[in-house]
């Protein structure tokens, strides 16, 4: 895993987010200075894109061994791999879950799951609320819950119990984001077996997290301010 508090504070304009270089041309250098999104947003950038990519690619690639690994250790008796079954947390894990199954070169189905916890413009989880129903066809498969952060731990505690009730051959939890249980604000304890960076108290947004709906198309995982 990777501290995103060990990492520099990188900063950009917001121009270079939507207006990619064109071919044979260069981009324009990044400067010290915050995320214009509006005339009265600013966003500090918290974790890069390029530390993103190259840490999703890190999960990716041990996600890809882990499941090798089990399947050798329990074949099935039918001589076919077990289905791999991946189960992202909608709507904050959508650009991860993207970037990262590109990583993972393994036939799978995706059953995505909508859970709410922080509703509207609220900054604190608000307990966690399932919209629909989550997939019922689990048992012997491989599951790989994907989800943007683990706060206070109540989504993914919920959904957990919830698949490890169906008896999947293996169960395991992919964050992008873990924030340090010394906040305080962690009120169940899960277990996640792979975590893109850990990070402090603060609110982030970009990268698929938003803030009242908004922000999820931002290419870096940034702090307003």
């Amino acid at each position: 895993m990777v501290h995103a508090t060990q990492n520099p504070i990188l900063t950009t304009h917001i121009h270079t987010l939507f207006h990619p270089a064109r071919p044979n041309h260069k981009p324009p250098p990044r400067t010290p200075h915050t995320l214009k999104i509006m005339p009265a947003d600013q966003v500090r950038v918290l974790i890069s894109r390029d530390q993103i990519a190259a840490r999703i690619a890190e999960l990716g690639h041990q996600i890809t061994a882990d499941v090798h690994a089990d399947r050798r250790a329990a074949p099935q008796h039918t001589g076919q791999p077990r289905r791999l079954v991946v189960v992202p947390v909608l709507t904050g894990s959508i650009i991860f879950l993207a970037d990262l199954i590109r990583h993972i070169p393994l036939k799978m189905t995706i059953r995505p799951v909508t859970i709410s916890s922080y509703p509207g413009a609220a900054t604190t989880t608000q307990g966690a609320n399932i919209h629909g129903g989550i997939p019922t066809d689990l048992a012997g498969a491989d599951v790989i819950i994907v989800d943007d952060i683990l706060d206070s731990g109540k989504t993914l505690g919920l959904l957990r119990r919830m698949i490890q009730a169906q008896n999947p051959a293996t169960l395991r939890i992919a964050v992008l984001l873990r924030k340090d249980e010394a906040t305080g604000r962690r009120q169940e304890q899960v277990d996640v077996h792979y975590v893109g960076f850990e990070i402090g108290d603060d609110f982030v947004i970009g990268y698929g997290l938003d803030y009242d709906g908004e922000y999820r198309n931002l290419p870096d995982i940034g702090v307003m301010g």
